[in-house]
C-alpha cells in the first residue's frame, strides 16, 4: 500500500509521518513538493497530476489555511487551500478508488449552546476560516471512501502552541488576562495521528465505516482554565515563572476582540468515533502533561 500525505511539516502532518509509517510506504509532501511532485494547494492542476503520478491507495490531507484572523482579509486564498484543493483531491481519489482522509474543525459550528455537538448537528460558521473548512468537508464527502475528522484546539510540541505562549508570558509578567468563556478540548496532534492510523486499518476491512467523525480529547475546559493548568503544572515542575494561577484573570471574549469571531462552544460529541472504532479517548489533561514534559525547560 502507498499513502500520499500532504502537509507533512505541519503539527498533524509531522505526527502522521510517525503513526502511518508502519502501515505503508509514505510519499510525504510539503508546500514546496519534491521530485517533481506538487504540494502547493494553490496549484490545482499540479495537485491532480501528483495524485495521478503517485497513484496511492490512501491520500491524507493534513494541509490547511489555519490563520483564522488573516483569512478575513484573504478569503480567496483560504477558499483555494481549504475548499478547492480538497475538492480536487476528492475527485482524483474517486477516480483511483482511494481513501481520502481530511481534517476539519469545530469552527464549522456557530458556538451556541453549552452541549457537545454531534456530527449531524446544524452547522453555522462565524468566520471565513470556518466557512472554507465547511466547504472543504462537503467536497471531500463527495469521495465515496472518505474519513473526515473534525477536531478542536490542536496543539503539538513542535512549533508554536498555546501552552508555550502562556509559559513565555508567565516568565515575563506577574499578571495575565485569558479568555474564559470559550469552552473546548485541547487535542494533541499525536492523538489525531494515532487515531487516524487506527481508523485506516479498520476501514480497509470495513469500508462501511467511511464518513465524518468528531475527534477530540475527552473532557472540556476554557482557555483560562487551560492556562491555569499549564502554569500550575509548570510551577510544580520547578519552572521559574512570575505568574501564579490566581493571578490569571478570566475575561470574556468581548474584551479581546479579533477580526474573526470564535465559537464560544467548541464541545464535540465523540461517541460515534468511539463506538465505530472501539476507542478510548484520553482526558485533555493527559496530553497537555505530556506536552509540558516535552517542551524545553528554558
Amino acid at each position: 500500500m502507498k499513502i500520499l500525505l500532504f502537509g507533512k511539516n505541519g503539527q498533524v502532518g509531522w505526527e502522521l509521518q510517525r503513526s502511518l509509517a508502519p502501515l505503508a510506504e509514505i510519499v510525504a509532501l510539503d508546500q514546496e513538493g519534491a521530485d517533481g511532485l506538487c504540494g502547493d494547494f494553490t496549484d490545482l492542476a499540479g495537485l491532480a497530476e501528483t495524485v495521478r503520478r503517485v497513484a496511492p491507495e490512501v491520500i491524507v490531507n493534513a494541509a490547511a489555511y489555519t490563520a483564522v484572523d488573516k483569512a478575513e482579509s484573504e478569503p480567496e486564498l483560504a477558499q483555494a487551500i481549504n475548499a478547492r484543493a480538497p475538492a480536487v483531491l476528492a475527485e482524483e481519489a474517486g477516480k483511483l478508488g482511494a481513501w481520502l482522509v481530511h481534517y476539519s474543525t469545530d469552527y464549522v459550528f456557530d458556538g451556541s449552546g453549552d452541549t457537545p455537538r454531534a456530527e449531524n448537528a446544524p452547522t453555522g460558521p462565524l468566520s471565513v476560516y470556518g466557512r472554507t473548512k465547511l466547504a472543504g468537508e462537503q467536497a471531500v464527502a463527495g469521495c465515496a471512501r472518505h474519513l473526515i475528522f473534525r477536531t478542536s484546539w490542536v496543539y503539538a510540541a513542535r512549533g508554536a502552541n498555546f501552552a508555550r505562549t502562556m509559559l513565555r508570558l508567565a516568565a515575563e509578567r506577574d499578571h495575565l488576562r485569558v479568555v474564559g468563556d470559550q469552552i473546548g478540548a485541547p487535542t494533541g496532534a499525536d492523538l489525531l495521528a494515532d487515531v487516524t492510523a487506527h481508523a485506516l486499518r479498520a476501514v480497509t476491512g470495513r469500508p462501511e465505516l467511511a464518513g465524518l467523525y468528531h475527534l477530540a480529547a475527552a473532557g472540556e475546559t476554557s482557555w483560562h482554565a487551560y492556562a491555569c493548568f499549564v502554569i500550575e503544572q509548570a510551577r510544580e515542575a520547578g519552572r521559574p515563572l512570575h505568574v501564579r494561577p490566581e493571578r490569571i484573570e478570566a475575561i470574556p471574549t468581548s474584551a479581546y476582540p479579533t477580526p474573526a469571531r470564535r465559537p464560544l462552544n467548541s464541545r464535540l460529541d465523540t461517541a460515534r468515533l468511539r463506538s465505530a472504532f472501539g476507542l478510548h479517548l484520553p482526558d485533555w489533561r493527559d496530553g497537555v502533561r505530556r506536552l509540558l514534559d516535552e517542551l524545553p525547560a528554558g
